[in-house]
């Protein structure tokens, strides 16, 4: 099988709100990189997040292995990034990849929940 998308790929628009409202771990508000291999090998992935007044961070390593996908939520990223503060996201892998970008605010009842694919690179 030919390659599936990109090896870089970016992400203007990141928020994490600082509140939730719901149950948790469901309906904490987050956003997520959502990260397809569909590949015969192991891609190696870097994100890097630049924000609106600070210096940027990372990079955040992970692994999405061959024929899989991996749902990386941001407020999981270590070391933990900030919160009610803009940002944005570089992905980077050895291999094409296809990312998609999901957001989840849930500071009020009514929810809203948006995806889209990131912006080849």
């Amino acid at each position: 099988m030919e390659p599936i998308g990109h090896r870089r790929w970016a992400i203007a628009d990141g928020y994490l709100p600082a509140w939730s409202h719901g149950p948790e771990p469901e309906m904490v508000s987050h956003e997520s990189v959502n990260i397809l291999n569909a590949g015969p090998t192991d891609a190696r992935v870097e994100l890097m997040l630049y924000f609106e007044d600070r210096p940027p961070a990372g990079p955040y390593r992970l692994t999405v292995p061959a024929m899989r996908t991996v749902h990386q939520r941001i407020n999981d990223l270590d070391p933990p990034v900030p919160t009610n503060l803009g940002y944005a996201c570089v992905i980077t892998a050895d291999v094409p990849v296809v990312v998609q970008h999901t957001r989840l605010d849930s500071r009020q009842a009514e929810n809203a929940l948006f995806s889209t694919l990131a912006a080849p690179g």
